[in-house]
């Protein structure tokens, strides 16, 4: 009797939390203008192929020869890869051209719309 009570509690536990991984909160994307689109051209210092989001950093050469690090969020590795992006499609040193909608509080960054690697190939 004891051995089967162990058993519906394991399984009861098991579902619980499976239902409570699925309904982790998700950060809204009220950071970005999502009004706006602007285009950035340069130079990757960085891919982060992690999650719960990727990341991709590109050195950007301002108005003033300055060079200006963004960051640009991207989706989940599920995605990425749904996408065709793999942990080494973006690598430091290629020249990129990214489509973003910018942070709303004017740092150098984003959420990316799509972004053209140094192969030419587009990815959304």
């Amino acid at each position: 009797m004891k051995t089967k009570m162990y058993k519906i509690v394991f399984a009861v536990s098991l579902i619980t939390a499976s239902f409570l991984g699925s309904a982790k909160a998700h950060h809204s994307h009220s950071m970005f203008d999502l009004e706006q689109e602007i285009t950035i051209t340069g130079t990757v210092t960085s891919f982060m192929f992690r999650n719960p989001h990727c990341f991709l950093y590109v050195d950007v050469e301002d108005e003033s020869g300055n060079l200006v690090n963004y960051w640009i969020e991207m989706a989940p590795i599920p995605r990425m890869i749904q996408n065709g992006v793999g942990i080494k499609t973006f690598q430091p040193g290629d020249t990129v051209i990214v489509n973003m909608y910018p942070l709303n509080d004017g740092r150098p960054g984003g959420n990316y719309i799509n972004i053209v690697a140094a192969d030419g190939n587009t990815y959304d």
